[in-house]
């Protein structure tokens, strides 16, 4: 009926006018985060740290490990000049000793391991430099040492840095390159250069004169020696 209808779009208007503010209003609440948000997500698990242990061995086992080979590093001190995989003497001690009858020229071995596996060598009979060892087997258990001379002490005791000095010259400090080094040599008016006089006349002597060749030859004449 004709009634009705006013009512009814009354109705309609009113719901459509509350559920705008509704909606209105909820545009002004913060929005709360969800539970799968990325933020959420970050704040709530840190970032996880894992420790790199390689295959075989335990956590236990792979410190001693590194702690092992860090001693060994340090032991061989690479950075040092000169032969790193074993430990040799100077060349002057060496020549002494092979004058005396107490060294001799080292050659290499051929199949060493399996020829002390058998029993056909003992390991200090392997040369110091292919075992990687001492030149005084100090390095093989149980085996007799060598003596050590007065050259050999002096050389352990820091005569070494002298032979492995990096100068072109063989020894010192090499070339000032930088000029940083400190300068060394007379101190100004220490050395006095006297410098000869000569006469106004004076003739440098020339190649005749330096032989000692005093006889003149004759001079050249003219044409048909007319003069």
């Amino acid at each position: 009926s004709t009634s009705t209808m006013p009512t009814m779009r009354t109705f309609s208007l009113a719901t459509t006018v509350i559920l705008a503010s509704v909606a209105g209003s909820a545009a002004f609440v913060p929005s709360q985060p969800s539970h799968f948000s990325p933020v959420a997500a970050s704040e709530a698990s840190p970032t996880a740290i894992f420790e790199y242990i390689p295959s075989g061995f335990t956590k236990e086992s792979w410190k001693k490990f590194q702690a092992k080979e860090e001693k060994k590093k340090k032991a061989q001190n690479l950075g040092r000049l000169g032969p790193k995989g074993f430990q040799s003497r100077s060349f002057q001690s060496f020549q002494e000793a092979l004058e005396r009858g107490e060294a001799g020229h080292l050659l290499p071995v051929m199949n060493a391991k399996e020829r002390v596996a058998r029993g056909e060598l003992k390991v200090e009979d392997i040369p110091y430099m292919q075992r990687g060892g001492a030149w005084d087997n100090s390095d093989v258990k149980g085996a007799k040492n060598k003596g050590w001379l007065k050259s050999d002490k002096e050389y352990a005791s820091g005569g070494y840095k002298k032979e492995q000095s990096v100068s072109v010259f063989g020894y010192g400090d090499g070339l000032d390159w930088t000029g940083e080094k400190a300068k060394k040599g007379p101190r100004p008016g220490e050395i006095s250069i006297s410098v000869p006089k000569f006469s106004k006349n004076y003739k440098p002597p020339n190649v005749k004169d330096l032989r000692g060749d005093t006889t003149e030859k004759p001079k050249k004449k003219g044409p048909f020696g007319l003069w």
